[in-house]
């Protein structure tokens, strides 16, 4: 097992999901939140990053802060492995931290884009089981039941700390747990799933007490009138 890289400064908190179109939020969201206890990165969705480029988008957020920006390509891992490069230096190039993996294409796949994003200085945060239903086979999904789990297994093997696991689902948080900290001694979760797609950070987190974790949490947060009160509360539940 490599050394872990530590991409978020506290060992719980929020990191904002900016799943949105505007620019302009994007911004009203930055100001609003970086300076709040708790708020420890920020996950920007391929909607923006089309829409004005991920340098655009980390050079408007290194105006207010140097808390790290996340992308999620919604989803990166699901290309040819040749791929796996060309996005990590991308990202990288960008200023981007840490690049958000679903590798449904794969083993080759998943440890080609592992292993561009470490060649690249990214962190990857690998995920394997999404939050909303019929994703799984046995729930109406495409996905082999037992595929998120071999994800999960292949990214930890190949030294990857970070994971994503749907933080709606208590019983899969509960299960991937028990299998990451038996690959790995220090696993460090990400969950999104939390607020208005029925996860709550009290029974999402009561599985993985001593270990890292962070809420992924969206319009909880900029979908709200008051973007700075939602995200100070949000941080405060986590940080109890």
């Amino acid at each position: 097992m490599g050394e872990i890289l530590v991409l978020f400064s506290k060992p719980k908190g929020i990191i904002p999901a900016c799943d949105f179109p505007g620019i302009e939020l994007f911004e009203k969201l930055i100001k609003a939140t970086c300076d709040i206890e708790g708020i420890v990165g920020y996950k920007i969705g391929c909607i923006l990053g089309l829409r004005y480029g991920l340098t655009k988008l980390v050079s408007l957020s290194e105006n207010y802060t140097d808390i790290p920006i996340i992308y999620d390509h919604q989803k990166s891992g699901t290309d040819i492995p040749q791929m796996g490069e060309i996005f990590a230096n991308t990202c990288s190039e960008a200023g981007i931290k840490g690049v958000i993996i679903f590798p449904q294409s794969g083993p080759t796949t998943e440890e080609s884009f592992i292993n561009a994003a470490k060649k690249a200085n990214l962190i990857p945060i690998v995920g394997g089981e999404m939050t909303h239903p019929k994703y799984l086979e046995r729930d109406g999904g495409f996905i082999r039941d037992n595929a998120p789990k071999e994800m999960y297994q292949i990214a930890a093997r190949n030294d990857v700390d970070h994971f994503v696991i749907p933080g709606n689902k208590p019983e899969a948080i509960n299960s991937y747990h028990k299998l990451l900290s038996s690959e790995i001694e220090h696993p460090i979760y990400c969950l999104p799933g939390i607020g208005r797609q029925g996860g709550d950070i009290k029974s999402s987190f009561r599985y993985l007490e001593g270990f890292s974790a962070y809420a992924i949490v969206g319009t909880s947060i900029y979908g709200e009138a008051d973007i700075r009160s939602a995200a100070k509360k949000l941080c405060g539940e986590v940080l109890e």
